[in-house]
């Protein structure tokens, strides 16, 4: 099977990734392999590929993959040849933690992670923990799944935890294949969305998706926001976000790796306004969000790639080029 490998972190610019003839590998007992249709493109990949987020060498990246049950391990239950299946960025928790028994998995020290730990999407085929994997949404193709599978999933928890109630005034900070998607959730709770974003299009498209208002994080939108949250994995816009933030308001910081957050006067964090990360997500928020992108229906915007142009997406998705995800389409 054809797969793109990263044998040493490099900028994208140098095209790290590899292509590889490799053998098919056999699931395990607890495991499924799955013909891989498609995969979308995360920052995260960038990030990986770059070295700034450390991963096992040589990996197959990619954490968003969508295909078909090609075989079934041994003790798997509740999957079959055939069935048509996603895996995200959580590859495994130890269950048997703190974290892990208080429902709270995503935060387990001991977990493993899609494309950095264990090989991933950017391959026609991949194994993967029968626990760890999702069924498909009915009423999607392969590659309208993907890009749910992790920027859709972490960007619902966003939201769940910016505590933004429906009708609320919410703040998305960046619009990229993530923010794409959780304005579709916001609107179905019935929020005002604002968002800021540097460029001209990524606002033009956060307006005809039924944004109120649109700017730069430097701009004033002329309202306070009940909650927000960042996506841009840029430090320097969480100072401006917690200035646009209402008393009692949480900002909610979507990122897996970010530049460092400047200093800011207390008046920006005080009146009770909440500072907080996401860290991964739970197969609750993934089994909750993909029944509500079946139910609104959720539309990703997916512009296609091959797979072996994978480091053409990677320049995409670090350039913010990309209108919606990028996605490899890998068969």
């Amino acid at each position: 099977m054809k797969a793109m490998v990263l044998v040493r972190a490099a900028p994208v610019e140098e095209r790290p990734l590899v292509a590889e003839d490799r053998r098919e590998k056999e699931p395990g007992p607890d495991e499924v392999s799955i013909d891989v249709e498609a995969c979308a493109v995360c920052r995260t990949d960038v990030h990986i590929a770059e070295g700034e987020v450390p991963a096992r060498l040589p990996i197959v990246p990619g954490h968003q993959a969508a295909g078909r049950i090609a075989k079934v391990g041994v003790h798997v239950e509740g999957f079959r040849e055939g069935d048509r299946v996603g895996v995200g960025w959580m590859a495994s928790a130890c269950g048997t933690c703190s974290f892990c028994r208080g429902g709270r998995e995503n935060l387990c020290e001991e977990a493993t992670f899609t494309g950095r730990d264990r090989d991933g999407g950017f391959a026609e085929t991949m194994t993967a923990r029968s626990e760890w994997v999702y069924r498909l949404p009915e009423g999607f193709s392969a590659a309208e799944a993907a890009p749910l599978l992790c920027a859709g999933i972490i960007g619902y928890r966003s939201l769940r935890l910016s505590g933004i109630e429906p009708g609320g005034r919410l703040g998305l900070f960046g619009f990229g294949a993530s923010a794409h998607l959780a304005i579709q959730v916001a609107l179905d709770w019935r929020c005002e969305v604002f968002v800021f974003t540097r460029q001209e299009e990524h606002r033009q498209r956060a307006l005809e998706m039924g944004a109120v208002w649109a700017g730069g994080a430097e701009d004033d939108p002329g309202a306070l926001l009940d909650a927000a949250v960042t996506f841009a994995p840029a430090g320097a816009v969480v100072p401006a976000a917690l200035s646009r933030l209402s008393r009692g308001g949480t900002l909610a910081i979507n990122a897996i790796h970010m530049s460092p957050i400047p200093s800011f006067p207390y008046e920006k964090l005080s009146g009770e306004r909440v500072l907080r990360s996401v860290m991964n997500y739970t197969r609750v928020d993934g089994d909750e969000f993909l029944a509500l992108a079946e139910r609104i229906p959720i539309r990703p915007a997916a512009e296609l790639y091959p797979l072996a142009e994978a480091n053409a997406a990677l320049l995409s998705v670090k350039a913010a080029a990309v209108r919606g995800a990028a996605v490899l389409a890998t068969r």
